[in-house]
């Protein structure tokens, strides 16, 4: 939904103010305008981790290189355990083999002859003739004899324990797709593969600056009607796990040159300009007019709560996004709309959108509301294991105790009412902030 270059998506500018947007056709908009990087950066894979892979990686190796043993035991030929009965005596209690050898691992052992056995440990590679590892809990030993019970032996298949050369990737298979942001088990599997280096974006610069008179740093004094800052830490973290490069300017006063300057600055410096406060329509809210004086604002008010004044547009070519100054805003708005829009730009593929669990509802919300509310909410299993979803008993923007109580968002859709017991949707932390 690509809006004409200087057109208003929802009527930012002066005239007859358009409905809120719905949350889909927001998300929707802000990805759209989304423009990945395109810089290339070829890294040590130690150093990878939370990186956005830029394009598709081959196993340098085999994978396992060779027929390795997936048990402590005995590798041994399957052919060996199929005797012909004795015509009389006693009826044997096992198959009798001889241990031939030992092989651990990062050792070779020599072909198997007919008749023997390998003392073999998990990931020593099975020697040629070898086409099965019994494990060592159903053998019996004595001295340099392997006796596999009788009872043992209708149970031991052909092949049984022995993972296959190749069997998980060969050499060239692609084993990393573009667009993944890497994670403890890519690297795990790329250094597994003989993967040295890894090809990814960039780090995505963001600049970020919080309005308003009112604040202070934690440590500074505080007088009447000051409050610390706490937005500036909130952001910074958020983006930082995303492993964005964060430019911080700080606070900026209220007076709409201090904000023109600031956007200014920041959009000469970044990727993308986050802010925080200063984007409703009070008189001491100068972001909006100040973004449409330097380039142009795309969207403005989203049908939701809290969030509803979320600003986006573009300062020059350098995008924009604005939040409510309340933190517990900011944080529910940087998750749904501020956290997929940085992914797409880091180059991230795939549906963005936070994903939910279904649960039920613990609480009751009986008022409809024209708006979509995300409540803060706590998911556990009740007693006959089933997720349900208690809420938080303020709904007050303000409270970021509420954040550290919730594990995550709950759904209230608008115009509906819940009563417990209700299917719900539950959105976790993890899909938000994590």
């Amino acid at each position: 939904m690509k809006q004409p270059e200087h057109a208003a998506a929802n009527d930012c500018d002066t005239g007859p103010v358009a409905p809120p947007l719905a949350v889909e056709a927001a998300l929707a908009l802000l990805l759209d305008h989304a423009r990945p990087l395109t810089d290339v950066e070829d890294i040590p894979t130690a150093e990878a981790r939370n990186r956005i892979l830029a394009e598709p990686v081959p196993s340098r190796v085999d994978l396992p290189g060779w027929d390795n043993s997936a048990m402590d035991g005995y590798a041994i030929r399957h052919a060996d355990l199929v005797q012909p009965e004795p015509a009389s005596g006693p009826a044997p209690t096992g198959r009798r083999l001889r241990i031939a050898q030992r092989i651990a691992a990062g050792h070779c052992g020599q072909p198997l002859a007919p008749g023997t056995a390998a003392r073999i440990f998990t990931g020593a590679p099975v020697p040629a003739n070898a086409d099965t590892v019994v494990v060592q809990e159903i053998c019996q030993t004595e001295g340099d004899s392997l006796i596999i019970p009788t009872a043992a032996l209708a149970r031991i298949q052909p092949g049984a324990n022995v993972r296959r050369r190749g069997e998980e990737c060969h050499a060239g298979d692609v084993i990393l797709t573009a667009g993944i942001r890497l994670a403890a088990e890519h690297l795990g599997l790329a250094a597994g593969a003989g993967v040295e280096r890894l090809p990814v974006y960039r780090r995505l610069r963001v600049a970020i600056f919080a309005s308003g008179d009112e604040l202070r740093m934690p440590g500074e004094p505080l007088s009447p009607g000051q409050i610390y800052n706490s937005n500036r830490f909130l952001l910074r973290a958020l983006l930082e796990t995303l492993d964005c490069e964060v430019i911080d300017l700080g606070i900026v006063a209220d007076t709409l040159d201090a904000t023109v300057e600031a956007l200014q600055r920041a959009a000469g410096q970044a990727d993308l300009v986050l802010a925080s406060g200063g984007v409703s329509v009070g008189e001491e809210d100068h972001v909006r007019p100040a973004v449409q004086k330097l380039g142009r604002l795309d969207l403005w008010r989203i049908a939701m709560r809290p969030g509803k004044p979320l600003a986006f547009g573009h300062i020059g070519e350098t995008p924009f996004i604005g939040s409510p100054g309340n933190p517990v805003s900011l944080f529910v708005t940087f998750g749904l709309f501020a956290r997929p829009f940085i992914q797409r730009m880091q180059g991230v593929d795939g549906d963005l959108a936070p994903r939910y669990i279904r649960a039920r509802a613990d609480f009751d919300s009986p008022r409809p509301d024209k708006r979509r509310e995300y409540q803060r909410a706590r998911l556990d299993l009740d007693q006959d294991g089933e997720p349900r979803v208690q809420v938080f008993p303020s709904r007050s923007s303000a409270a970021l105790s509420s954040l550290v109580w919730a594990n995550g968002l709950v759904v209230v859709p608008e115009g509906r009412t819940i009563r417990s017991g209700d299917p719900v949707q539950f959105i976790p932390m993890g899909e938000l902030a994590r």
